[in-house]
């Protein structure tokens, strides 16, 4: 499953901090961000099932960022097969 996530995340270094520490803290999770869409999107799978959508926003809350579910009639880009998630 993949929940995609609108954040406050601006920056690449932030964005790659982030993404260590959930694929650490998360097993069988792979995030990425899209930083130049507008929502600043946070994409992330897992492949155990569902994605903890309420813990990951508690979590980037907790490291100073907001995030949100999107809506998947908002998101509109790449076919889920076609995503890169490192």
């Amino acid at each position: 499953m993949v929940e995609v996530f609108k954040t406050n995340v601006k920056d690449q270094q932030h964005a790659a901090m982030l993404i260590d520490y959930i694929h650490k803290n998360f097993t069988g999770y792979k995030a990425n961000f899209d930083l130049e869409d507008c929502d600043k999107i946070l994409r992330v799978k897992s492949a155990g099932g569902f994605v903890q959508a309420h813990v990951l926003i508690d979590l980037l809350h907790d490291l100073g960022f907001a995030a949100e579910i999107l809506p998947d009639d908002n998101v509109v880009g790449i076919p889920i097969h076609q995503m890169s998630f490192h």
